[in-house]
């Protein structure tokens, strides 16, 4: 099977998609949001679950290299895209620090996984 690394993070990512459904109030208690914003906040969560998981099975049971690589690069735009709206909407340095490292690292590492495996493959 073709882009190891890149597959093992989609179903790593998928991960987290099934777990943001399950418990889509983390993502308000991590933005430390007030009451009156936690609604919004897991709709949010859910919303990342549901393309998380789309993505990510695209990009770990995909049957074409494409499919995997766009998959990547789907979820590293995502990655980016979470970081810009969490970290605006980030009640402090501390918690925009800590938005910036999770999604950021998970940028990184997607990007990391798709560029050796498309070494690997070339």
């Amino acid at each position: 099977m073709s882009y190891p690394l890149s597959r093992l993070m989609s179903t790593a990512t998928a991960g987290y998609g099934a777990f943001a459904l399950l418990k889509p109030d983390h993502l308000g208690s991590a933005m430390q949001a007030g009451r009156s914003e936690r609604g919004g906040y897991d709709v949010l969560a859910r919303t990342y679950g549901v393309r998380d998981l789309g993505i990510s099975a695209a990009g770990a049971l995909g049957r074409s290299d494409k499919v995997v690589r766009t998959a990547m690069l789907l979820r590293i735009v995502g990655d980016l895209g979470d970081c810009a709206i969490l970290a605006a909407k980030a009640p402090d340095s501390q918690v925009r620090s800590k938005v910036m490292a999770v999604t950021l690292g998970w940028a990184a590492l997607n990007t990391l996984a798709l560029v050796v495996d498309g070494r690997r493959a070339a």
